[in-house]
Formats: structure tokens, C-alpha cells, sequence
């Protein structure tokens, strides 16, 4: 869960910059959405892996 927290940091910078830096706001509100899905993604990975093992451990 450590990435999960460095990439909600990342998304979070992303988006104080484009509050900050009217002349890009699109590309770093485009960052932002990049860091978005890939939290989203390590949210998805996260549960994938929590349910593979419990899978496991029942037919076991």
C-alpha cells in the first residue's frame, strides 16, 4: 500500500501544479489523471492478488 500512497502524492502534486501554472493546467490536470488510473489500477492489482489467496486457501 506504500505505492498506492506515492502515487496519490504524485496525483495530488499534479494537481496543486495546475492550480498554480494556469499556462499548463491541461497537461497537469492530464497528469493527474494519469496518476488517478494508475492508482485505481494498484487498488485493482491489490484486491486481484487479495482474492487469488483467499481462493487458495479455500480449496485448501
Amino acid at each position: 500500500m506504500d505505492r498506492l500512497v506515492e502515487i496519490r502524492s504524485q496525483e495530488s502534486l499534479c494537481r496543486e501544479r495546475a492550480a498554480l501554472d494556469f499556462e499548463r493546467r491541461v497537461f497537469w490536470l492530464a497528469q493527474a489523471q494519469e496518476w488517478e488510473q494508475r492508482a485505481l489500477d494498484e487498488i485493482a492489482y491489490h484486491f486481484r492478488e487479495r482474492n487469488v489467496g483467499q481462493a487458495e486457501l479455500a480449496r485448501n
